[in-house]
């Protein structure tokens, strides 16, 4: 699947609830890419991450809200944040990390029910002229059912959710930050779940109304926050950065451009850039339909989301590298998937179980980091395995609680 872009790093944690990033040493944000069931990757991933902080800790409580200042996700990326980070009645994380794979394993099929047949691809191009792939009704019951009344500012460590306003055409972010002074965008956690998973073609774009205390109303028009951002690492960045510049008092004391005191995770959903599947002789001759299917797969949807997502990782490489702090950059991503791995619907129980092997095969590949001429993913010699390394950063973030709670 992908990759860790270092070898080594060091890393930090804060005790959800308990104390803000102003007493810790580093700016922890976890990032989670969209790509709807490819979800399961990044699961897989957390939830490896989750076991190690619980056997360091020997706590088997700890969830990954207790180790990071931000968590940041976009579609399929933000159901994960909000499964990481709502509340369940005894004020803690709502779901562990392995209670989301198995989330995805039963869920994904009745939110993307399978149509079988010889002629299940015309039936697929024949609702994708006429409206989206998918109605939507079972995740919109799902999530509301899970998420209940929750709330953004609710959420026990903040997040940063983005998504795309189809009226107003530009992006709306929902983030924890904004609350204070933007109480209009604590909307319930179920519709920004539903807004950020919106894919255009596959799922219905989401509207809702929200008003403050004042009685103050806004309308939200929203589709699928990849659009934007389908890798959120730089919005949650940004939301920090201008923490900073406002000297918010929950934060330590930093220059926004210390990136050596920010520690960051970048967990991709995989993609299928190996396979080839497109080349300009091919694209040349498409016209609108074609664009929109194309043996199965939608080209426009997938160049936008892998331009999205790329062109964030390679910024943020280089930014770490050039402010000589890349070892507090962690990307995972795999680029190799083919088929049906590749998809983002593709919710049968062989294409489940076989992206869950994915995320877990990946554990035991070397780390690598993207080649910026070539935009692969390359295996850093002479590296460790991604198990290897995330050992280590849970290790880090275990040092840094600890730290932490003794101050």
């Amino acid at each position: 699947m992908e990759a860790i872009v270092t070898s080594s790093v060091q890393a930090t944690t804060s005790c959800l609830q308990i104390r803000p990033p102003t007493h810790g040493k580093f700016i922890r944000i976890l990032s989670i890419d969209g790509g709807g069931i490819r979800g399961l990757i990044p699961a897989v991933i957390l939830e490896y991450l989750e076991s190690q902080l619980q056997e360091i800790d020997g706590d088997v409580n700890a969830r990954l809200a207790d180790y990071f200042d931000v968590i940041a996700g976009t579609s399929t990326g933000g159901l994960i944040t909000a499964m990481l980070t709502a509340p369940n009645d005894r004020n803690r994380p709502l779901y562990s990390a392995e209670g989301i794979v198995s989330f995805y394993l039963e869920e994904c099929p009745k939110v993307f029910p399978q149509r079988r047949g010889s002629f299940a691809w015309i039936t697929n191009l024949f609702r994708a002229l006429i409206g989206p792939k998918y109605d939507g009704k079972y995740l919109h019951e799902l999530v509301g059912r899970i998420l209940k009344e929750t709330r953004l500012h609710h959420t026990l460590t903040p997040v940063v959710i983005p998504t795309f306003d189809i009226k107003n055409l530009q992006p709306t972010i929902f983030s924890s930050f904004q609350v204070r002074t933007n109480p209009l965008i604590d909307a319930q956690l179920s519709d920004i779940c539903i807004s950020t998973s919106a894919a255009p073609t596959y799922l219905p774009a989401h509207y809702f109304t929200n008003q403050d205390e004042q009685g103050n109303e806004r309308q939200f028009n929203l589709i699928d926050g990849g659009v934007a951002a389908n890798n959120p690492a730089l919005v949650a960045i940004s939301e920090v950065t201008k923490q900073l510049f406002e000297e918010n008092p929950d934060f330590f004391p930093i220059e926004p451009m210390d990136y050596d005191q920010f520690l960051v995770l970048s967990i991709g959903t995989g993609s299928g850039k190996n396979e080839n599947k497109y080349n300009a002789g091919m694209a040349s001759k498409w016209g609108i339909l074609t664009w929109l299917y194309n043996n199965g797969s939608n080209p426009l949807i997938d160049v936008f989301n892998q331009a999205s997502a790329d062109m964030v990782d390679f910024h943020l490489y280089v930014v770490f590298e050039a402010l000589s702090s890349k070892d507090n950059y962690l990307r995972i991503q795999v680029d190799s998937l083919s088929g049906a791995l590749a998809s983002v619907d593709v919710a049968t129980e062989e294409n489940l179980n076989n992206l869950r092997r994915v995320g877990k095969e990946l554990l035991e590949k070397k780390i690598s980091h993207v080649n910026i001429n070539t935009g692969r993913y390359e295996e850093v010699e002479n590296g460790c395995t991604n198990a290897q390394a995330l050992r280590k950063f849970a290790e880090a973030l275990s040092e840094e609680r600890k730290r932490q709670a003794s101050t």
